[in-house]
């Protein structure tokens, strides 16, 4: 279900499949070729509330922590998280000694630009010419520090794939200037702008301001921190490996509030019994309500059971736009939602 009726756990083998679906999408991020991760890498990510918040449960940062660790136990790598909540370039030239030089990384990821343009409403962005000399600053001070930086492009400020978001066009330009500082400076970059686009054009087809990847058009949900790791781990040149594992199972349970009438009910069911025509990674579905004579359910009527082959099936079911209307119309009946997905087992 989506995150706001349900905290699904994301865990290094969930990013798995999305990496897979990423690639093409990384095939538009120009990334300069770089060395692989070494043994005893340190790694800092650098940026504002998107990677502050990347670096709590379930963020971007913590996934590719946790994804390495199991994957690539060998290199032994350190992930360090520098966000803080408003922050444009400007603030990282001021704390950059105190938040990462002195933590003595071998490797920078800046993943900033998104104040830089949305602060711009209030009067408080960054001057175009600030933002590049402030970037060119960062990079030099960053390597005369012995470490390499992956700069990062912004990447929406709000989910329309079709330019008519209020600020597109000021965050194209943004965009092409870190694009150029990386090219000037010969630095690696991960271009987020073009991955989310590709990914937006594929599955926004409604045309929503937020609620695929994002929770308000700018800060990430559960599948766009997914999506996000799954590009940062491209970037560092390492594959998030997963054993053979057999059909994924997603259980959703409902436990409706007092007073849904049965023709709501009716055409939640309905509605939940739509999907499969709509998604085409569903390969199975069945739902049906409790029946059980030891008194256990809790309150929870409604058990719905949806399969997919793998975890790239279900990481295009969540973000879907079917799925969100869905979510939209079951949301105000429901009480409690309890979720379990498991890999069938012989």
């Amino acid at each position: 279900m989506h995150a706001s009726l349900c905290s699904t756990r994301l865990t290094a083998a969930s990013i798995a499949a999305a990496m897979v679906m990423s690639l093409l999408a990384i095939a538009n991020c120009a990334l300069s070729a770089e060395p692989a991760l070494k043994s005893g890498e340190r790694i800092v990510f650098l940026g504002d509330s998107i990677t502050q918040a990347g670096a709590g449960p379930g963020g971007y940062v913590t996934l590719v922590k946790e994804t390495l660790a199991k994957n690539h136990p060998d290199l032994k790598a350190e992930i360090i998280g520098a966000g803080i909540s408003g922050n444009k370039v400007p603030d990282l030239e001021k704390r950059l000694e105190r938040d990462v030089l002195s933590k003595k990384p071998s490797l920078v990821v800046i993943y900033i630009g998104i104040n830089d343009v949305w602060h711009s409403q209030m009067g408080k962005g960054t001057p175009k010419d600030a933002y590049e000399t402030g970037l060119k600053s960062l990079i030099q001070r960053i390597r005369d520090g012995g470490a390499r930086v992956i700069l990062c492009t912004p990447s929406v400020i709000g989910e329309k794939a079709d330019g008519s978001n209020k600020l597109d066009p000021m965050l194209q330009e943004y965009c092409d200037i870190s694009r150029a500082v990386a090219k000037e400076t010969g630095t690696q970059v991960l271009d987020l702008r073009r991955a989310f686009l590709a990914h937006l054009e594929k599955h926004n087809a409604a045309g929503a301001e937020k609620g695929i990847l994002t929770t308000d058009g700018v800060h990430l949900n559960p599948a766009g921190n997914q999506f996000v790791a799954a590009q940062v781990l491209a970037a560092l040149g390492v594959a998030a490996t997963q054993e053979k594992q057999g059909v994924l199972r997603h259980i959703v349970l409902f436990k409706f509030k007092e007073g849904t009438t049965p023709e709501q009910l009716k055409k939640i069911e309905e509605a939940f019994g739509e999907l499969p025509r709509k998604i085409d990674t569903i390969k199975g579905f069945e739902w049906g309500t409790d029946n059980s004579p030891e008194m256990l359910a809790q309150g929870f009527t409604h058990c719905f059971v949806v399969t997919f082959a793998d975890e790239k099936g279900r990481a295009t079911y969540l973000p879907h736009a079917a799925h969100q209307e869905f979510v939209d119309l079951a949301k105000p009946h429901i009480d409690k939602v309890l979720v379990l997905d498991y890999f069938a087992r012989d």
